[in-house]
């Protein structure tokens, strides 16, 4: 079994692109016909923080947190390669992000756990808000 390795990035190159973009496709949030490589550089730039984690070069988790930079971040695009599963990549990835979010002075940290990964955020700490409901207003493309 190789080591994993995790990093901060603020910029990726082709591959590293390639690759992010694969793993938003495996976990279902985009689909096989966009190429969205431009998408992939803006959405790492505009992070508070992006991580990935990486077997042998090869990229098989990301998870990123999106902040004001003064109070409040939201955790959101975490997954991990199917094959890499159980291996407690997601639960590093989303330690060292609060932690992160954490060292740079932020306290209040939310997410929105998808179905099926409920219980996984709560052995993490995290616990569902009371009197609150996540919505989203989809844009028309």
């Amino acid at each position: 079994m190789e080591t994993i390795t995790y990093t901060f990035i603020r910029d990726a190159d082709p591959d590293q692109i390639s690759e992010i973009t694969d793993l938003y496709r495996m976990a279902g949030w985009w689909n096989n016909s966009e190429n969205n490589a431009c998408m992939v550089h803006r959405i790492i730039a505009g992070s508070q923080c992006f991580l990935i984690a990486a077997e042998r070069s090869r990229i098989i988790g990301m998870g990123r947190a999106i902040s004001d930079h003064a109070s409040d971040a939201y955790i959101q695009d975490v997954t991990v390669h199917k094959m890499y599963r159980g291996r407690r990549v997601g639960i590093t990835i989303i330690k060292m992000l609060v932690a992160r979010l954490q060292q740079d002075g932020l306290g209040w940290i939310g997410l929105i756990a998808e179905d099926g990964s409920r219980e996984f955020y709560r052995s993490l700490g995290f616990s569902p808000m009371p009197n609150a409901t996540p919505m989203i207003l989809k844009r028309n493309l």
